[in-house]
C-alpha cells in the first residue's frame, strides 16, 4: 500500500528529520540509557572504526539488565521461550522487558529501530499475565515479543519506511500479519530500520540514518531488512519479521549471522503494509518472513501464523495449510550445488565454505549433484528481475520531490546496472515501457520452466548455494545481490544458514572453527 502525497512541506527536509530523530531518542526511557564509559571504550565514529559489539558484551557490562534479563535474552530459543511463558515460569512482563532493555541498547550503538512502544508492549505483557493467571493462554505465541519491519503497520505509530514524503503519515490501522501475530498472544515491541526507498542492501536513510553491523560497526548489516538483522543478531529481539524482494530477509541474515527465511509470496501475509512502489507494476513479488538466532524458531513461527488461516485477513495471501512431514533423520537426500556465475565471481571465503558444506554433506552420504551455471542462469535471471524493476520509478520521484538526496547505495547499483552486459534478455533500449515488460515477462516465463525442468531432471530435494558473493561488505558497497535476487524471480522459498565465519585473511582456506575475527559466512538452501 502507497500513500504518496506530493504536497510540499512547510519546514526543510532536514529539520523535519531531525524533529522525528528526537522523538524516537527520547522515547527509549532514561534508566535505559547506556553510560558514557561504554561509549569511551568503543573506536568512534563507529561506523567508520571496527568495534565487535558481540564480544564486547555491553549489554551486561552496562548493568541496565539484571541477571535474569541476560539470561531470558542470552539462553533461551524461541520454543523455550513459549514453554517457559506457558508454564509460568516466565511472565510475559519478564520477558517484554528483557528484550524492550536489549533492543534500547542495540538502539544506540547499531541504530536499528525506527519506532519503539515500550509501554504499550508492558501493558499487552501485563493483560497477558492476568490472562494466564486464569489458566488461559492467548495463543501459540503467548507473550512472546517480536519485532517487525518498518513497512508494517501498527495502529497509532508511524511506518515512514525512511522517507521524508511519509513524516507526516500515521497508520489508522493494524496489517494483517500484526492483527494475526496478536490474536496469537505476540507482543509487538519495536519497528526496524530499512534503507531509502528498500531497494538496496545498505539499511541508511535521511531520516533515521545508518544501521552497523554488532559483529563489526564497520560493515553493513545488510537490508532491506538491516535493522531486523542488526536486532535480532544482538539478540535484541527473539525473533524478528523482515520482508524481501531482492534479498532483503536473506541479505541481513547472511551480513548479521543469523538464520532467515523467505518463503514463497503470499505465505506469510504481506498486504497491507506501508510501500513507495507502484502498486500496478508488481511483477517479482514480494515476501514477509522471519529472521532469528536457530533454525526451529523459524519453523515455529511459519507453523503458527500460516494455522491462523491468514487467507481470512489478507486478500493477497493463498489459503495453503501447514503441512507435516515425517522427520525421518536417515533418509539420504539428493542436493543440487549451485555453481558460480561468470558475471558474479565468489569471493574466496565464500566459495571454500560451500566446498566445506559439501564436503559435509557427501560424508554424511547425501547424494551431491554439481549443476552447471548455463542451466542455472543466475545472471540471467538477474536481468530480468532488475529490468522489471527499472519498469517502476515511482519510489525516486517521491525522494526527489520531497528535497531529500539520494542515499550513495543507490547511486552505487544504478552505477553497476549500467555496467552489466545482458546476454540472456535482449536489449531493450529501443523498446516502448509495454514492450520491454513483454519481452521480459516471456524471458521470465523461459527461465521458470528451464528450472522446474531442472528440479525433476535431477530428482532434487533442495539446492545449496551461496547466500552472496562475499560477506558482510563496507557501508554503501553491497551492489547487486544476485545470488539472492534470482530466487524471488523463481518465487522460491530459500533459507539462510549460518555456517562459520570468514577469516581475516580473504585468501585464508575456510574452516567452521577458523577465526571468529570476520564477519558470518553463510549458505542458502
Amino acid at each position: 500500500m502507497s500513500s504518496y502525497d506530493a504536497r510540499p512541506a512547510v519546514h526543510s527536509w532536514e529539520t523535519r528529520a531531525a524533529e522525528k530523530r528526537d522523538r524516537c531518542a527520547n522515547a527509549i526511557p532514561k534508566e535505559w540509557l547506556l553510560p558514557s564509559s561504554i561509549f569511551s571504550s568503543l573506536q568512534t565514529p563507529l561506523e567508520n572504526n571496527k568495534n565487535d559489539l558481540i564480544s564486547l558484551d555491553i549489554p551486561r557490562r552496562s548493568g541496565i539488565l539484571t541477571d535474569t534479563e541476560l539470561q531470558i535474552t542470552e539462553s533461551y530459543n524461541v520454543s523455550q521461550l513459549l514453554h517457559k511463558l506457558a508454564d509460568g515460569s516466565l511472565t510475559a512482563v519478564e520477558v517484554v522487558t528483557a528484550f524492550s532493555k536489549r533492543a534500547a541498547i542495540a538502539q544506540q550503538l547499531t541504530n536499528c529501530l525506527t519506532e519503539t512502544f515500550f509501554d504499550e508492549a508492558d501493558a499487552r505483557a501485563r493483560q497477558l499475565d492476568t490472562l494466564r493467571e486464569s489458566g488461559t493462554l492467548a495463543g501459540p505465541l503467548h507473550g512472546l515479543p517480536i519485532s517487525l519491519k518498518d513497512p508494517f503497520h501498527i495502529t497509532g505509530t508511524q511506518a515512514t519506511i525512511g522517507l521524508v514524503a511519509y513524516l507526516d503519515h500515521f497508520s489508522k490501522t493494524n496489517s494483517p500479519l500484526v492483527e494475526i501475530l496478536l490474536s496469537l498472544g505476540a507482543v509487538p515491541f519495536v519497528k526496524t530500520n530499512i534503507p531509502q526507498t528498500m531497494m538496496t542492501a545498505d539499511s541508511h536513510n535521511n531520516i533515521f540514518g545508518r544501521v552497523l553491523n554488532p559483529h563489526n560497526t564497520a560493515l553493513g548489516a545488510g537490508g532491506s531488512s538491516g535493522g531486523e538483522g542488526a536486532l535480532v543478531a544482538f539478540r535484541g529481539s527473539p525473533i524478528g519479521v523482515g520482508t524481501d524482494i531482492a534479498g532483503s530477509i536473506r541479505i541481513p541474515a547472511l551480513c548479521c549471522g543469523t538464520y532467515g527465511f523467505k518463503p514463497t509470496a503470499s505465505r506469510i501475509p504481506y498486504g497491507g503494509q506501508q510501500g513507495c512502489s507502484n502498486p500496478g507494476l508488481k511483477f517479482v513479488l514480494a515476501c514477509a518472513g522471519p529472521l532469528s538466532n536457530d533454525m526451529r524458531s523459524l519453523g515455529v513461527f511459519t507453523k503458527a501464523v500460516l494455522d491462523a488461516r491468514p487467507a481470512d485477513l489478507d486478500s493477497t495471501a493463498i489459503d495453503v495449510p501447514w503441512r507435516t512431514i515425517s522427520d525421518d533423520s536417515t533418509r539420504k537426500m539428493r542436493l543440487g550445488v549451485l555453481p558460480e556465475d561468470k558475471s558474479y565471481p565468489l569471493h574466496p571465503s565464500v566459495s571454500n565454505a560451500l566446498a566445506r558444506a559439501v564436503e559435509k554433506l557427501r560424508s554424511d552420504n547425501h547424494t551431491l549433484v554439481d549443476l552447471s551455471a548455463d542451466e542455472c542462469n543466475v545472471g540471467g535471471l538477474n536481468d530480468i528481475a532488475w529490468g522489471l524493476f527499472g519498469l517502476d520509478d515511482q519510489a525516486r520521484r517521491i525522494v526527489i520531490d520531497s528535497g531529500e538526496p539520494c542515499i550513495p547505495s543507490r547511486d552505487r547499483i544504478a552505477a553497476e546496472l549500467k555496467r552489466l552486459e545482458p546476454d540472456f534478455v535482449p536489449d531493450l533500449t529501443a523498446l516502448s515501457p509495454l514492450e520491454k515488460l513483454t519481452v521480459l515477462n516471456v524471458k521470465k516465463a523461459e527461465a521458470i520452466e528451464n528450472w522446474r525442468s531442472l528440479w525433476n531432471r535431477y530428482k532434487l530435494d533442495a539446492v545449496i548455494a551461496p547466500a552472496a558473493q562475499g560477506t558482510a561488505v563496507q557501508h554503501d558497497l553491497y551492489g547487486l545481490p544476485a545470488y539472492t535476487c534470482f530466487l524471488n524471480v523463481l518465487n522460491y522459498p530459500a533459507c539462510v544458514i549460518p555456517f562459520g565465519k570468514a577469516g581475516p585473511n580473504p585468501g585464508a582456506t575456510f574452516a567452521v572453527q577458523q577465526s571468529q575475527a570476520g564477519p558470518p559466512c553463510t549458505l542458502a538452501f
